[in-house]
């Protein structure tokens, strides 16, 4: 699809922005130091807890209707931000060109992915376990889904649209527009992973300080790479391990 490139000022461009992440993690980010903000002041963090990927309704059909809707509704924001990179880029095709969010080297990424899953997944483990010990980190809840027939599908798909949305969002689309604004490398990693690190804080300060360098990595990986496939990779599969494992050993684990 050819569309006529555009060429905004910057006015627009910073507008543009500060649009995009009131819609999307940027909001997210507000609340969620607001939740820290409620959590410090009801107690110890240790004695809290937080629950993700919950049911929506009670009746079965309903709630998939509901989880499904709630999964759609959040890519929307993922949508317009490649729209609107592909009205400045000249075509659709060269703005997922941009992001890396294409097909072009499917292997390589993959390989890429599951690099980047290990070399985060573990230290993420630890961080948690180490704030959890130090009464830093609320305890989280990855799965609270009732279990049906479909609960390990509709995890898997949260799974990836939290990989859409906060990778093509904080790292391609972010990183490119505040280069078009002319933003230092280093000032543009820092911010990047700050908003990262800022809309986990619900979860405790250990997971925003783990989120931030998580975010520190995977920003210089598509600054130097300009890839943002193999992120989508690597956070989808520890989002998988987290909520998809939860739900399946919760009831076997001492979790």
């Amino acid at each position: 699809m050819r569309v006529e490139t555009w060429r905004p000022s910057p006015a627009w461009l910073r507008a543009e922005v500060l649009i995009v992440l009131a819609l999307s993690l940027g909001r997210s980010a507000v609340y969620s130091l607001i939740a820290l903000a409620q959590a410090l002041t009801a107690g110890p963090l240790s004695g809290q807890s937080t629950s993700l990927n919950s049911s929506l309704r009670e009746d079965a059909w309903l709630d998939l209707l509901y989880q499904l809707l709630s999964i759609a509704f959040a890519l929307v924001p993922v949508v317009l931000v490649v729209l609107l990179l592909a009205a400045t880029a000249g075509s659709l095709h060269q703005a997922l060109g941009d992001l890396g969010l294409d097909l072009a080297r499917p292997l390589r990424d993959l390989g890429h992915g599951l690099l980047l899953t290990a070399a985060i997944g573990v230290p993420g483990l630890a961080v948690y376990y180490l704030g959890r010990a130090l009464g830093a980190t609320v305890e989280v809840i990855p799965a609270t889904l009732a279990t049906h027939w479909w609960t390990t599908p509709v995890l898997i798909l949260h799974a990836l649209k939290n990989a859409l949305l906060e990778e093509v969002i904080v790292v391609g689309y972010l990183y490119q527009r505040l280069e078009r604004l002319g933003w230092s490398p280093g000032r543009i990693l820092l911010a990047s992973a700050l908003l990262r690190g800022a809309y986990h804080t619900y979860q405790g300060v250990g997971p925003g300080l783990a989120n931030l360098v998580m975010g520190l990595v995977f920003g210089e990986w598509y600054r130097r790479t300009r890839r943002t496939m193999p992120l989508v990779v690597a956070h989808t599969l520890l989002d998988v391990a987290a909520f998809v494992g939860y739900a399946l050993l919760k009831d076997v684990l001492p979790l």
